[in-house]
């Protein structure tokens, strides 16, 4: 089975209270983050400074010994608020996930550059395996059957 990404932080930020103030204040902040099989895929919220503007993740398998950087794709149409922009972005990780995963959403704009370090601790995740299934217990005879109607 594929490895699983366990936050070490709350996993949907921007359900938090607060959340759009939060933005305000810094410019930028994670709204989420799901884990999947062969990645991590997640949302940062902007303020929306300018029209143009780029949202990135830096993440490193190896406490920073080594990074990539992926680019985020604007969502529209954006939030209700008409102050922020919604950004999604996916981190291949592949069999790499059984590493821990820490990462931090960068934000230019005009001319300035913004950081979402998770107040400077970075978003980390731990990759464990999933656990498998218990040896011995019976399993249904019917779950791997094919059903054909005539």
């Amino acid at each position: 089975p594929p490895p699983l990404l366990e936050p070490l932080f709350p996993p949907q930020p921007g359900a938090s209270p607060g959340f759009a103030e939060r933005v305000r204040q810094h410019k930028v902040r994670l709204e989420w983050v799901r884990a999947e099989p062969a990645g991590l895929r997640g949302a940062v919220r902007v303020l929306n400074l300018a029209y143009e503007k780029a949202v990135s993740v830096r993440y490193t398998l190896n406490s920073w010994a080594s990074c990539a950087e992926v680019p985020a794709a604007y969502q529209p149409p954006g939030p209700a608020d008409g102050l922020t922009d919604r950004f999604a972005f996916f981190l291949p990780l592949g069999a790499a996930a059984e590493a821990t995963l820490e990462f931090a959403v960068r934000y230019r704009v005009a001319g300035a550059e913004y950081w979402d370090n998770n107040e400077g601790a970075n978003y980390r995740l731990r990759g464990r395996q999933r656990a498998l299934p218990a040896a011995g217990l019976p399993q249904d005879p019917d779950s791997t059957a094919w059903i054909h109607f005539i």
